[in-house]
């Protein structure tokens, strides 16, 4: 499909100037451990239906996306297996009986090639499509993200995942540093807790957009339809 080469989308704080060719669809986290009942999100006592809304939003977002023959980038937060790149801060951070290296509900929590720290099946990457693996919240610390970016001359980012206050917020805070206009669909992203939601949005929105720019993913999915 021949997509124009700007096309305005409906967004607060004002219309999003996006460039499809440009664009990348950054999908942030959506890992199983995080989303499915049973795993780590769960068993520190979360709602994970908070973060299951966005599972059908993203999957028709995303095969629209894939059918435009647009840029997917996938992330997972998550640890090398001798959690070497792990601060001590992070593992003891909360005062759980169960830490970052743990054996969990699916394997160690937050370890690299552990069944929890994979992506959903719904979402799973095709092998074109770069995972980010990060050891910290946003995409770009400690990642060949900006790399990626960089080498295929991509300067706007639709940023989609969990969870709205912390890695996706920190994301396009990242991004934005960076010079990278960041759209982010409302249903798209998800948070445990709904009061941090309408808090994370309207951080990135407010201020004349002082991260980004906020929208619904039907208002993509129109037109790449």
């Amino acid at each position: 499909m021949q997509l124009p080469p700007t096309i305005p989308i409906e967004a607060e704080p004002y219309p999003f100037e996006w460039t499809p060719a440009k664009c990348a669809l950054l999908i942030i986290d959506m890992q199983r451990d995080f989303l499915e009942p049973g795993g780590f999100g769960e068993m520190l006592g979360n709602d994970v239906s908070q973060l299951r809304r966005t599972i059908e939003p993203n999957r028709r977002l995303l095969a629209a996306w894939r059918k435009a023959g647009l840029t997917v980038i996938h992330t997972r937060e998550g640890h090398r297996p001798d959690l070497t790149d792990l601060p001590p801060a992070k593992k003891i951070r909360g005062r759980g009986t169960t830490c970052i290296g743990d054996v969990g509900p699916m394997g160690r929590i937050l370890v690299r090639g552990e069944v929890g720290h994979d992506i959903i099946p719904e979402l799973y990457p095709l092998p074109s499509e770069p995972i980010i693996d990060k050891p910290g919240k946003g995409a770009f610390y400690a990642t060949d993200l900006q790399s990626i970016l960089q080498h295929q001359g991509l300067t706007q980012l639709v940023v989609t995942g969990v969870t709205t206050e912390v890695c996706v917020n920190t994301t396009v805070r990242e991004a934005n540093d960076r010079g990278y206009d960041c759209l982010v669909p409302e249903d798209c992203v998800g948070s445990y807790f709904p009061h941090f939601q309408e808090m994370g949005l309207n951080m990135i929105k407010a201020q004349g957009g002082i991260f980004g720019w906020v929208t619904h993913s039907d208002r993509l999915v129109s037109v790449l339809s």
